[in-house]
């Protein structure tokens, strides 16, 4: 594996798997890499010749007061775990790499971006989207991969690709737990052993909302104010339990069709967040990903 930081450069290396024949994957990070990564690589290795994996810190989905100085770094247990799952070249540039003082675009995707998440952490998104268009040009893989861990990033993303007609396929891999039902995240080392104890509550509430539409459940209402409730006795200080359209992302009545269990609070100041995805008919409910191929005008 070949690590290399300037555009340039990754261009090069891409020019030449291209000219060899090799289909290109891509799996965006910032590092600090968990087995939730480790699978995206490996769906990546298993369907793409040459996999690129980049790793960077974003500054600018990162707001004021938030951990940008503190989010975990670890390049070099990164690349050489990247190495032993097959990848084939590491990105890791710094924040020059990217960006300039003369720099003046931005992007948007409007009605994704100020929701959930996005609610309270304005401007995030616009932050995520950015980077990933900028790596998706800069790589130009033939598929990305992200994970449906951070759903609303995905749809966000998926969404902006569509719109800018990126030919990437973007694939969204499943969220992969601890034993415990914790979802996997870079910023679980934060927690100390007693939030670490009661975390599995964030998705323990999620699991019983999708167990009650299991059950013939049909009314958001409810079950969002279960979830808060289960949370607020954990000791999380609830940014949002929500129901809501899978595409749209917009508050849901009646639960139909593709839907969003999603949940985010603080717990010993650590924000953690998770998620469901069901699709909902008449007689079946099955979990899914977040996945809308058919936004795209590539296939």
């Amino acid at each position: 594996m070949k690590t290399v930081a300037a555009p340039r450069e990754v261009r090069g290396e891409i020019d030449r798997a291209k000219r060899s024949g090799a289909t290109i994957g891509f799996v965006p990070t910032m590092g600090a890499l968990h087995e939730g990564h480790a699978s995206l690589v490996r769906l990546a290795r298993g369907r793409t010749g040459f996999v690129v994996v980049s790793i960077f810190v974003n500054p600018k989905q990162f707001g004021a007061g938030e951990d940008f100085g503190r989010y975990p770094r670890a390049l070099d247990r990164d690349a050489e775990l990247l190495e032993s799952l097959g990848a084939d070249l590491l990105f890791a540039p710094g924040d020059r790499d990217l960006y300039s003082p003369n720099d003046r675009t931005r992007i948007s995707v409007e009605g994704l971006s100020d929701v959930l998440c996005g609610a309270s952490r304005r401007g995030h998104f616009d932050g995520v989207v950015l980077v990933v268009a900028k790596l998706l040009n800069i790589v130009r893989p033939d598929e990305a991969y992200f994970g449906q861990k951070d759903a609303q990033q995905a749809v966000v993303i998926q969404r902006m690709a569509a719109d800018l007609d990126f030919p990437a396929r973007i694939v969204i891999g499943p969220t992969l737990r601890e034993p415990d039902g914790l979802a996997m995240s870079s910023r679980n080392a934060y927690l100390d052993p007693e939030t670490r104890r009661r975390a599995p509550a964030l998705y323990g509430a999620i699991a019983e909302a999708k167990r009650r539409v299991a059950a013939g459940e049909r009314s958001a209402a409810p079950l969002e104010a279960m979830m808060e409730a289960r949370l607020r006795e954990a000791g999380f200080a609830v940014d949002y339990a929500a129901i809501v359209d899978g595409g749209t992302l917009r508050p849901l009545d009646e639960i139909r069709g593709t839907v969003l269990i999603a949940c985010a609070g603080v717990l010993g100041g650590t924000r953690l967040i998770d998620n469901a995805a069901l699709r909902v008919s008449e007689d079946a409910v099955e979990e899914v990903l977040l996945s809308f191929p058919e936004w795209s005008r590539y296939g």
